[in-house]
């Protein structure tokens, strides 16, 4: 046989075969997504060529469920949100009811309400901070700030008798005055957490197999945050100045000094900085409401006087009339909260909480929505993990912080 039989042709093309492409099932039970999170992926070997999140694994109608009870029944609801910092939840629904009854807060209540609040940020924060640490293969640090969590656990657990789904406070203040011991703990925290904090951010913050892992990983750059209407220490990371207790100001937030961190790559790192540094301006804010509360007169208020609104110490209702009668009017929903509608929104550990409340004067909202940040984050967490490794994949994630409970409501 002839050589030029046996040789392809000059202008020969060999046919190219289609790349072929793996789907992967990141979830919804993997131990590293921290949730039920579904993600299906498109996967070039490790790389990621297109994801698709799914959502709806534990949908719990909060919404609907909320609509069926009566005001103050819906503060368990919200415990369900985010929570990993659900003393922010309970307050912003207050918050939220008070708007609209038009009830005046006394400031001593506020100043409390902030401390709680701070506490739960700092809370949220260290959670998520720590897993990013797990995530990228530092399990030492989460287990050293992870007591100073177990430590705000026992603080909430001395104000309210609860640690995961705490439902504190009461619309129109709360439930009950900070005891003594609960003082005790939260100066021992203010005391002691910073040499906790430093130590943690010793490991990580400068750390090299840290920095390689979580720089350049996941960014979204600011114009794309705020069209998918980011908010919180994911959108600061990416450069916005903006946060709600600046910007619309509650609970008296516009009488505290603090400064906004803010990151400029809006990747995993940014993100772990921006809430480091907040964990440090929350401990300066409850500093600054301690120092409030001691220069007021009022020693004693934890509540407004609106008892048609407030529920009365149990206490009182075995021994007054008065409280008795009350206490039934507003179990059984005779004292309605006036018709309107309000939108009321908090900071809360992971981007702006939102309350979007109707009533049509009857004795449970009408309609009530929640705008949960968990939400918006997850709809860019395609674009953001497109082109990456699958082990970016997992920290972007875990730096979005975003909670199962809150994105599913």
């Amino acid at each position: 046989m002839a050589a030029d039989q046996l040789l392809p042709k000059k202008n020969f093309i060999a046919s190219v075969q289609p790349k072929e492409y793996s789907i992967l099932n990141l979830g919804p039970t993997h131990p590293a997504t921290h949730g039920i999170f579904q993600n299906v992926m498109k996967m070039d070997g490790e790389m990621i060529v297109s994801a698709e999140p799914t959502i709806g694994y534990i949908h719990r109608a909060f919404e609907k469920l909320a609509e069926r009870r009566p005001f103050y029944q819906v503060t368990p609801i919200t415990d369900r949100l985010n929570y990993c910092s659900s003393p922010i939840n309970n307050m912003g629904w207050h918050m939220t009811v008070e708007k609209l009854a038009g009830i005046e807060i006394p400031k001593r209540v506020q100043y409390l309400r902030v401390i709680i609040m701070e506490l739960a940020r700092i809370a949220d924060h260290i959670i998520c901070n720590s897993v990013i640490g797990v995530d990228s293969g530092a399990m030492t640090g989460f287990l050293y700030v992870f007591q100073w969590r177990e430590f705000i656990y026992e603080i909430y657990e001395e104000l309210c008798g609860a640690r995961l789904t705490t439902n504190i406070g009461r619309i129109g203040g709360l439930e009950r005055d900070f005891s003594p011991l609960a003082w005790e703990k939260i100066h021992r925290f203010l005391k002691d957490f910073p040499d906790g904090l430093r130590e943690f951010e010793n490991l990580l913050v400068r750390n090299r197999i840290f920095m390689d892992r979580t720089i350049a990983c996941g960014p979204i750059a600011a114009d794309r945050a705020l069209q998918y209407g980011f908010t919180g220490p994911n959108l600061r990371a990416a450069g916005v100045d903006y946060d709600v207790r600046v910007m619309n100001p509650y609970s008296s937030y516009e009488e505290f000094d603090f400064v906004i961190p803010l990151g400029t790559n809006g990747d995993t790192y940014d993100r772990f900085m921006v809430r480091q540094k907040e964990m440090w301006e929350s401990l300066g804010i409850i500093k600054q409401a301690i120092d409030k509360l001691d220069k007021l007169s009022d020693k004693t208020s934890i509540h407004a006087n609106v008892p048609e609104f407030y529920l009365p110490p149990k206490e009182e209702v075995y021994s007054s009339m008065e409280a008795l009668i009350w206490h039934f009017k507003i179990v059984m929903g005779e004292t309605s909260i006036p018709k309107g509608e309000v939108y009321h929104c908090v900071e809360g550990g992971n981007g702006e909480l939102g309350f979007f409340l109707i009533s049509d004067g009857g004795r449970t909202p009408y309609r009530l929505h929640f705008r949960r940040p968990c939400y918006i984050y997850y709809q860019a967490y395609p674009e953001m993990v497109k082109g990456s490794m699958l082990s970016d994949a997992i920290l972007t994630m875990s730096s979005m912080n975003v909670i199962a409970g809150e994105l599913d409501a």
